[in-house]
């Protein structure tokens, strides 16, 4: 069972007070019956918890783990996208593009990013999603089949954890998880909840990627021993917060969620966050986990040996904790290593690219970059090369490039959930993929190189280092299985 924090305070009333101290709505203040209904049934849950949960909700703290719905293999499937502001857009175009699946849920707890999602759904689908600012609400719909979660990074897993939970299959945007705790969770609760789960690398539903990719592994180059990433772009400086009035559009208890509350700063939302520990990853999983999923996909490695990461933040001074430049470096067992280059604030290209993969082999090369690939012969002669021009088919699930990798990888796991089709990116592999980033984040944070064990991944003999292994939640919002 997963103890359901988010969930604490919402069963059903007796009497004349509910059964908990926490408000529901508001997740802070004690409140009585009559003024629950008064405020559910203004927000249009109607007259009681049992309305607001449906068969989410029981006696206690624990909610009882809901079967998902068994749907076969042409079934109609329900769709609701939690997170609208950036990527979830990108779920919504994808799913709209995909025969038999229907947005029934927009959901953000920005309005304004609830309405975006609206519009860009309205575009190709006739009938209207319901908006909602609490994702909650849309677990306990027993109509929903399947979740996208684009939210950010803190969220990720716990949200994830409470939608398997509640019967729902997951498509989950990466990072998979904040810390590398949260991915253990998600291996535990997908073998426990018997759900599907797919990691938004799209990466591994590219045409170019599943064709070349075998042929690696075949020995195209020969045998292959070192993989480099890199990601650069130019961001600007974000400036110093101030403290300031949280806007009426925001729900920003719900935002800050699992994480220790904070006063709400005027730089954070929408996506600085991203630069800052406590919900955010920093550049290395943000881009770094696509390119590195690559390679270690085309290396065919799992856990290292050792870990090591150097950089700072070094183009301007201002809020941004985590590093705008920063390299990562791997060893695996087998004599097989790789590296990860990341610079935030200076886009000089890698081999022309903003972005891409190298594979290293004893007779040759591999230039990847997602939907096209070069290889090399070992006097750098090109002997293979494609460009990603494959037209965009919604329902082939290895179709072509940019949004139709995007469109491939969705579907692959809407094909997963009817049965027809197997995980591109099942969570085991993109859990690995992203932990193998946060070892990278740890090593940089302590400041020296870590030895790891090459079964598990698990920091050895650095308790201050496997103190990052997880983070601190804020009380009564703990994830678990």
């Amino acid at each position: 069972m997963i103890f359901n924090p988010l969930f604490r305070g919402l069963f059903f009333a007796t009497k004349n007070v509910l059964l908990t101290s926490i408000d529901p709505i508001t997740m802070n203040k004690p409140i009585d019956r009559r003024r629950f209904l008064k405020q559910t049934s203004a927000v249009g849950v109607g007259l009681s918890l049992a309305s607001y949960l449906g068969p989410l909700a029981r006696a206690g703290t624990q909610p009882r783990v809901i079967p998902a719905r068994k749907i076969g293999p042409n079934d109609q499937i329900t769709a609701a996208v939690i997170g609208t502001n950036g990527r979830g857009l990108a779920h919504i175009d994808c799913l709209n593009r995909l025969p038999g699946v229907e947005i029934t849920h927009i959901c953000d707890v920005d309005q304004r990013a609830v309405d975006k999602g609206l519009k860009a759904v309205a575009k190709k689908q006739k009938s209207t999603p319901q908006g909602l600012g609490d994702f909650r609400k849309v677990l306990a719909d027993p109509s929903v089949d399947v979740v996208t979660i684009a939210t950010p990074d803190h969220w990720h897993a716990p949200m994830a954890l409470l939608a398997l939970a509640a019967g729902k299959h997951v498509y989950l945007e990466k990072p998979c998880s904040q810390n590398p705790y949260e991915g253990e969770l998600l291996l535990q609760a997908v073998n426990q909840y018997q759900r599907v789960v797919q990691m938004g690398a799209q990466r591994r539903s590219s045409a170019a990627m599943l064709k070349i990719i075998p042929e690696i592994h075949g020995g195209l180059i020969g045998k292959t021993y070192f993989g480099r990433g890199w990601y650069v772009n130019n961001r600007a400086s974000i400036g110093h917060g101030k403290p300031a009035p949280v806007p009426e559009w925001l729900d920003y208890d719900l935002w800050q969620g699992p994480a220790p509350r904070r006063a709400y700063l005027d730089n954070l939302i929408h996506y600085n966050w991203h630069w800052r520990w406590h919900y955010g990853t920093g550049e290395a999983l943000n881009n770094g986990t696509h390119e590195m999923d690559v390679c270690r996909w085309a290396l065919g490695v799992t856990w290292p040996t050792r870990v090591t990461s150097n950089g700072g933040r070094y183009q301007f001074q201002d809020d941004w904790e985590t590093p705008d430049t920063q390299t990562i470096a791997w060893d695996f067992p087998g004599g097989k290593s790789m590296s990860w280059e990341g610079r935030s604030c200076n886009n000089f290209p890698v081999e022309g690219r903003a972005r891409g993969t190298l594979i290293y082999g004893t007779e040759g090369s591999a230039l990847l970059d997602g939907d096209d690939y070069i290889i090399y012969d070992k006097h750098n002669k090109i002997i293979k090369q494609a460009k990603g021009t494959e037209a965009v088919d919604p329902t082939n699930t290895v179709s072509g490039s940019g949004a139709g990798m995007d469109t491939a990888h969705v579907a692959n796991f809407i094909e997963t959930v009817r049965g027809n089709q197997q995980l591109h990116c099942p969570i085991n592999e993109g859990s690995t993929s992203v932990t193998l980033l946060h070892l990278g984040n740890i090593a940089w944070r302590v400041g020296r190189e870590l030895h790891c064990d090459p079964a598990t991944g698990h920091i050895l003999k650095d308790s201050d280092a496997m103190k990052l292994w997880r983070r601190k939640y804020e009380s009564g919002w703990e994830p678990k299985v």
